[in-house]
């Protein structure tokens, strides 16, 4: 069998903690009203100059509208836009201007092939 030995320790008495003085500056509805309108002034601007570097103020380039004749192809037209041996680049560059998934047309869909 164990023993366990408990020696007597002496505790301290901590001094009670006085409430912290309140502030004597207080906001009247005025002040509140303007404290407000100021910080959505910031969160605009805030808003305004992160969109700066948003991919829709970029130089945009020129583009000619094709309209899908019926047996057409994003190929056939990619063909016709792009550069020698580049028409697999010219298909992606039309799906991402025209905001295509895949590459299903439609007849008479009409799709912004830029200009080579």
């Amino acid at each position: 069998m164990s023993t366990i030995a408990v020696s007597p320790r002496t505790i301290r008495s901590v001094r009670p903690v006085r409430p912290a003085a309140r502030s004597t500056v207080r906001l009247t509805r005025r002040g509140r009203v303007v404290v407000f309108v100021m910080g959505l002034a910031v969160v605009f601007l805030a808003g305004f100059v992160l969109a700066g570097g948003s991919t829709a103020t970029e130089k945009s380039e020129p583009v000619t509208v094709v309209q899908v004749g019926p047996g057409e192809t994003l190929w056939d037209i990619a063909d016709a836009a792009a550069p020698a041996g580049r028409t697999a680049a010219m298909v992606e560059h039309i799906k991402d201007l025209n905001g295509l998934e895949g590459g299903s047309l439609q007849v008479g869909q009409q799709l912004r092939v830029p200009l080579s």
